[in-house]
């Protein structure tokens, strides 16, 4: 392969010889398979490298451009001992790179050292041609090469580098849309998993002591964060709140809205009133703040272990599973839209927990889950698990996910259980 000075004293013939010819048709080839290679640092110095070393150049060079400062900075480099990367040239002042940036037309020198826009690196350097980096209109880079004989670029070598440019501009342009777009998955990745720690900080440490009652809740998000949650809210008096509610959406958006509901609903239920009324207070300040179309399903229920006696309301949420010596029961109210959809009140309902009886507040990421063949876990295996002996909140989702094995917990599970011992 021919050579430099310094190397040996050999150097390209004009016009190119047969064996040369063979050569760059390969290189160009062999460049259609950089558009494989990912990784833009990667990718540039394989770039750089190649080229010199196949076309026996003196420096080879890629600039890519900083639209924002109106420059060009150097990403990689072959054979100049003067400029390293982070050097920059101005856009349509300085150099042969930043007058090609300028206009997108290549520019050729074959002597140097009288172009007007040449900025040197090697002194040996004699020639230099710099070329436009495109996809489509769109300029991603510019390319350079330099020789050390004077008009060392015949025009048939020109026009193969220009097509290895070609190849060059989409591998490099792919690159960095890959290493952007990793970026912004790397970033909202994080963003993710910090608002999955602060959603996870909102919900209960631990589940409320009550002598006389197994009490537990679980929520289990589909993704990084989700719009289910559930809640215990002690009072002074010894009672306690009880919360279950699902945003409709997912992600992000909806665990907005369900940090600012769960707020509301604090807020509120502190001030000690029923269930409906809380729920109707709630939902006249969620019509006024919610975007149009988003709305939550919410259970509101208060314990009273002192009478044994469970009061809730229901804002469109899936009917609560009540269980005692009776059966296994759905439990209804009268009235309660969805929050934030239309004004409106909240009925109440209220059961007497009697020894051995069990209440299930669930999200509809229970009943929907579904196995291998489509089929919902249901209410029904909902009831059969629940009056098992130890069930609780979390072997209601270990048993949703143990039937859906892999395939359908297709939204957020969350479970509150509650158990009145015997």
């Amino acid at each position: 392969m021919a050579t430099f000075p310094g190397a040996t004293d050999a150097v390209p013939l004009r016009p190119l010889r047969i064996d040369q010819v063979d050569d760059l048709q390969k290189l160009q080839k062999a460049a259609q398979k950089i558009t494989s290679i990912l990784d833009l640092d990667q990718l540039i110095d394989k770039i750089v490298n190649d080229v010199a070393h196949s076309f026996g150049l003196l420096e080879t060079a890629v600039y890519l451009p900083d639209e924002a400062r109106g420059e060009m900075v150097l990403a990689g480099v072959h054979g100049c001992s003067i400029h390293s990367k982070g050097f920059r040239l101005k856009i349509g002042k300085q150099g042969m790179v930043g007058y090609v940036a300028s206009t997108g037309q290549m520019r050729y020198a074959p002597d140097v050292r009288k172009d007007e826009y040449y900025v040197g690196c090697e002194p040996s350097t004699h020639s230099e041609v710099a070329i436009p980096l495109h996809v489509g209109e769109h300029l991603v880079g510019v390319f350079t090469a330099s020789h050390p004989e004077l008009d060392a670029f015949p025009r048939q070598q020109l026009r193969i580098l220009q097509a290895l440019c070609d190849h060059v501009a989409v591998a490099v342009h792919n690159a960095r849309r890959f290493q952007s777009e990793r970026a912004e998955r790397e970033t909202m990745s994080r963003d993710a998993q910090e608002a999955r720690l602060m959603q996870q900080a909102l919900l209960p440490k631990s589940s409320p002591f009550i002598p006389g009652f197994v009490i537990s809740g679980l929520s289990v998000p589909v993704s990084a964060v989700g719009g289910d949650w559930y809640d215990f809210i002690p009072f002074s008096d010894g009672r306690w709140g009880l919360v279950l509610a699902d945003v409709s959406g997912k992600g992000t958006a909806a665990a907005l809205l369900m940090s600012a509901t769960r707020g509301m609903l604090r807020s509120l239920a502190e001030a000690c009133c029923t269930p409906g009324e809380v729920l109707t207070k709630l939902n006249s300040l969620l019509v006024e703040d919610f975007p149009a179309g988003r709305f939550v399903t919410l259970v509101y229920a208060v314990l009273d272990p002192v009478t044994r006696t469970l009061t809730f309301a229901n804002a469109g949420h899936l009917h609560p599973l009540f269980i005692d010596h009776n059966g296994a029961q759905f439990l209804d109210t009268e009235r309660g839209v969805p929050l934030g959809l239309a004004c409106g009140d909240y009925s109440e309902t209220t059961v007497t927990l009697s020894p051995g009886s069990r209440l299930v507040l669930y999200t509809d990421g229970i009943t929907e889950a579904v196995d291998g063949d489509e089929q919902e876990y249901g209410l029904d295996r909902l009831v059969q698990h629940a009056v098992t002996a130890g069930a609780s909140a979390v072997s209601i989702v270990d048993d949703v996910r143990a039937f859906a094995n892999g395939f359908g917990v297709r939204d957020d599970a969350t479970v509150v259980f509650v158990g009145v011992k015997r």
